[in-house]
């Protein structure tokens, strides 16, 4: 049997093969963040279709951490009905579910969460979102961090497996990692030990809200890409082995923020679609930098394995789930088999045939998914995930 095949175990959680489904954000919730039939029927059909780790995208922990109008809420016991009904869903199938824990931090904007967004410090405007957000006081802080350990709670309530904590793609918690976004001089920053607190207080106050059989996972950045450095593969692997003595029971390894939203995924730049989600005012603007950026960014099979490599020994043998651009089964199974990972996580992949697992398993070699990212385009329009492409 093929290692792909073949059970892991993420602290007490066993996985019935090495297949997961990366969190994504889907554009399919209500607006109130409330699990709709359609995202119940999106999991159902990925568990059908094989995956044995699923875990639904950035399900925000507070109302001021919405990052997309139809992202699905975990900020209020009202969403519990839904949820549970979305483990029902998955475990019906015989599928794991793990929910990703999020807080955009400075990637939002003000017409999404009512305020102006927030962040560990008051840096400049970016490229994206125009938003020069207000620095975090300690009663920010501290009240974040139980709006995690909050969320983790309404999981446990909702009969998931475990929680995954968002540390990467340029959101909050990778702020408060990254020496680029985080500017502070108190004890929240300054130092990576005091960037990493957060994350560190984020993991013990998670814990604190779960039975002790739930597995907790962090999703970490390797390299945030931004003007300065921010996360790189050497400070990553210092985050990951301390996670590692935390007792962290997985940790996948990703890429990319707002000044480098196209390494996350990787592939092509539709520009005409991704136009459809900017206002006029900035579409000549937009038009401009996204011609810019066609070509620089084609796709690299499995774009995350040198970090990786990096970032494994820190973890002294808590798995690692590698996402990125992973499309030949032969060389997922490569991987697992040298032992840079435990794990292989998709995204774009399954959106295009959520019966991937199974086909992998019956002998298919490659995924179908040309990365033309025409997914992306339509999710930040808010039209819901499924594949847009022709080919």
């Amino acid at each position: 049997m093929s290692i792909l095949f073949s059970p892991v175990r993420l602290g007490d959680l066993e996985i019935k093969n090495r297949f997961v489904h990366s969190g994504t954000t889907e554009s399919m919730a209500q607006e109130s963040g409330e699990v709709t039939e359609a995202l119940l029927g999106r999991y159902e059909k990925l568990a059908r279709g094989g995956v044995g780790l699923i875990m639904p995208g950035a399900m925000y922990v507070q109302p001021s951490g919405k990052h997309f109008r139809l992202a699905t809420g975990i900020h209020s016991d009202d969403m519990i009905p839904g949820l549970r009904n979305l483990v029902g869903a998955v475990h019906a199938q015989g599928g794991k579910i793990v929910f990703q824990l999020n807080h955009a931090g400075r990637q939002t904007v003000k017409a999404i969460i009512g305020q102006k967004p927030m962040g560990p410090s008051a840096y400049k405007r970016d490229p994206a979102y125009l938003v020069k957000p207000r620095e975090m006081t300690e009663e920010d802080i501290r009240e974040t961090i139980h709006a995690f350990g909050r969320a983790a709670g309404r999981a446990a309530a909702a009969g998931a497996d475990g929680v995954q904590i968002h540390a990467a793609h340029g959101y909050l918690i990778n702020q408060f990692l990254s020496p680029f976004f985080n500017a502070r001089s108190d004890s929240w920053g300054g130092s990576n030990e005091n960037r990493f607190r957060f994350l560190a207080e984020t993991y013990k106050e998670v814990k604190a809200n779960l039975p002790a059989e739930m597995a907790v996972l962090v999703k970490l950045n390797t390299n945030d890409f931004t003007p300065r450095d921010g996360v790189t593969p050497p400070l990553a692997a210092k985050y990951a082995g301390w996670l590692q003595q935390l007792g962290i029971d997985g940790v996948e390894v990703s890429q990319g923020s707002i000044y480098g939203m196209m390494n996350v995924m990787r592939g092509g730049i539709p520009v005409k679609e991704m136009l459809e989600s900017q206002a006029a005012w900035k579409r000549p603007a937009a038009w401009f930098l996204l011609k810019g950026m066609q070509g620089k960014f084609d796709l690299e099979e499995a774009y995350n394995l040198a970090a990786a490599k990096v970032v494994k020994p820190a973890l002294e043998g808590v798995p690692l789930i590698l996402v990125g651009g992973m499309r030949r089964a032969s060389h997922m199974e490569e991987v697992l088999q040298d032992g840079h990972a435990d794990l292989i996580s998709l995204s774009r992949p399954l959106i295009r045939e959520p019966d991937l697992v199974n086909k992998f398993e019956e002998g298919k070699e490659e995924a179908s998914c040309v990365s033309c990212n025409k997914c992306f385009a339509a999710m930040i329009a808010d039209k819901p995930v499924r594949c847009y492409c022709k080919v």
